[in-house]
């Protein structure tokens, strides 16, 4: 864990030095994600068909217009991530909620970097960094995070700002 930790923190800060194209994926890798893994459904939601899980197609403050995600994702503090899911009413659905760690990773595609998700499904989603629910157990002021320029899982302190997608359990109709 503290290599591929120090590995990522290198390349964060060195990150300007690799040229990183937006939305790269390599072909030699199986995806992890692939998009027949999904149901794409018109109101602006997706299925994940492996566990069940229907996530919104766009991040928090982008808007879903029928083909993609427009406008910019916002950022919040951790409480103001936990807070926007019990105000959502999205797609007729008020049951949203933030994912924890494990469903957040869940959609991490590892095939793809810069950002590492699928971006048929998850369109202009930023490569930056996006809240679970859970916490961190060593330091109590902290709370997970996935960072989907790489894809890997962090935490930072709750007062922290990372852009947010909400999921909710059950099939969207």
């Amino acid at each position: 864990m503290k290599t591929s930790t120090t590995f990522l923190l290198t390349l964060l800060v060195f990150g300007g030095a690799f040229n990183v194209a937006y939305g790269e994926c390599k072909d030699n890798i199986t995806p992890s994600t692939p998009t027949n893994r999904f149901t794409l459904n018109d109101n602006g939601t997706v299925t994940d068909n492996q566990n069940g899980l229907v996530w919104m197609r766009c991040s928090l403050g982008q808007t879903w217009d029928g083909s993609t995600c427009t406008g910019s994702a916002s950022t919040y503090t951790w409480a103001q991530a936990l807070a926007s899911a019990d105000e959502s009413n999205y797609a007729g659905f008020s049951d949203w909620y933030l994912p924890n760690i494990k469903e957040l990773n869940s959609i991490v595609e590892t095939a793809c970097y810069d950002p590492a998700i699928n971006l048929t499904v998850f369109p202009n989603t930023p490569s930056s960094g996006y809240w679970s629910s859970s916490p961190y157990a060593y330091y109590y002021y902290n709370a997970w995070y996935v960072y989907f320029s790489l894809g890997g899982g962090l935490n930072l302190n709750k007062n922290g700002s990372k852009r947010v997608r909400l999921v909710r359990a059950g099939v969207a109709q």
